[in-house]
């Protein structure tokens, strides 16, 4: 899958610009506030209708009362998308091919994505919440199955957390006969869950071996573990979950929160069989978090049979020269990916052959290289 063209409107400080893409690399260019991760950005929204940090309204540009993106992806057939947001509205328009999609979940994964940015380090150095998104993202682009079961849960433990607080201010029996419908529920779709996440965490760590391996060759060994073994059974899941819901009931009433579940798992990365959170450096960290971003490249590629968009932001800066070098050489088995750099002259070190293409954006000039 190729994003061939992007045009934004009212984009941040894109007011109106038309970008052509090569099907390889693409070295975005420019100095700060040139609107180089907007770029990046505005692509991120054709894939998956939204911002990869920031609400709708904040993307409008200043004193403006729209946006309007338009892309097309190359593939097999062509696909046009246009997102349009409206100020006035409050409301966001996704179009394929002219036709209106009502439903982020119908976009999720039909035009795949994977993003490396350096708010990455949350991933491997931040709470267990960080871990389960990237979790949940990428199996969500790979099996619309778990997207759903994934919203379907989400909705329960709202509705579960309402009972739980009605329970807290008045305790009778036909809320707690509610209580128990919810928690049932609960049980039925996280055991899916769970199910899906061990099936994964036992495919990807093989991608994440050998993505680790190309950028820091064979003397460090990663892996993510996963609170549940892989060969357990989803008549054991929900003995244990069943198990643990009896055990923290009187305290989730107290509390009214939802205590037990798997929004509440964690995955640990390690090196060597060694907790990277607690003993990694910093620069096993910043090479974790880029294998995790090759790994999910290639898992979704194998898995959905289309190629990714590969977009990374100002990921060189805080890399050394070797381990820059690798991940350009790496970027050769891609194919198309989207790369911003504040002065390509500066990453000499940077593999770049005929086909790749430097995009320099300057004061809403462009210049192609």
């Amino acid at each position: 899958m190729i994003l061939s063209r992007l045009s934004l409107r009212n984009f941040r400080t894109h007011k109106n610009i038309n970008l052509t893409f090569s099907d390889a690399l693409n070295y975005i260019v420019g100095g700060n506030g040139q609107g180089k991760t907007s770029v990046l950005e505005a692509a991120y929204f054709l894939c998956t209708t939204k911002s990869f940090n920031a609400k709708d309204i904040e993307v409008v540009s200043f004193d403006e009362n729209d946006f309007e993106i338009n892309g097309i992806f190359n593939d097999i057939t062509d696909d046009k998308i246009r997102v349009i947001f409206s100020v006035p509205e409050n409301r966001k328009y996704y179009f394929q091919n002219d036709k209106l999609i009502s439903r982020s979940s119908k976009i999720i994964g039909r035009f795949p994505v994977v993003i490396l940015t350096p708010a990455d380090h949350a991933i491997t150095q931040g709470s267990p919440a960080e871990r389960r998104k990237l979790v949940d993202s990428v199996i969500s682009q790979a099996s619309s199955t778990y997207l759903d079961i994934l919203l379907d849960y989400n909705k329960t433990l709202k509705q579960r957390a309402v009972v739980l607080n009605r329970l807290r201010e008045n305790f009778t029996k036909s809320v707690v006969a509610e209580l128990d419908a919810w928690s049932e529920k609960l049980i039925e779709n996280g055991v899916e869950l769970i199910f899906h996440r061990i099936k994964f965490i036992n495919s990807f760590n093989k991608y994440v071996s050998e993505s680790y391996k190309k950028i820091i060759g064979d003397k460090e060994n990663p892996s993510i573990q996963y609170s549940f073994l892989e060969d357990t059974t989803e008549d054991e899941i929900a003995k244990i979950f069943q198990s643990l819901i009896n055990e923290k009931k009187e305290e989730e009433i107290r509390r009214g929160v939802n205590l037990v579940g798997p929004h509440r798992d964690d995955f640990v990365f390690k090196i060597n069989e060694v907790s990277l959170r607690t003993y990694g450096s910093q620069g096993q960290h910043k090479t974790f978090q880029t294998a995790l971003r090759f790994a999910e490249f290639f898992y979704l590629k194998d898995t959905s049979g289309k190629t990714p968009i590969f977009l990374l932001d100002d990921v060189f800066g805080e890399l050394d020269a070797y381990r820059a070098g690798k991940i350009s050489e790496y970027l050769k088995e891609v194919g198309q990916a989207f790369i911003t750099l504040t002065d390509f002259a500066d990453f000499s070190f940077l593999k770049k052959d005929e086909n790749d293409m430097i995009i320099k954006l300057d004061n809403g000039n462009i210049v192609y290289a």
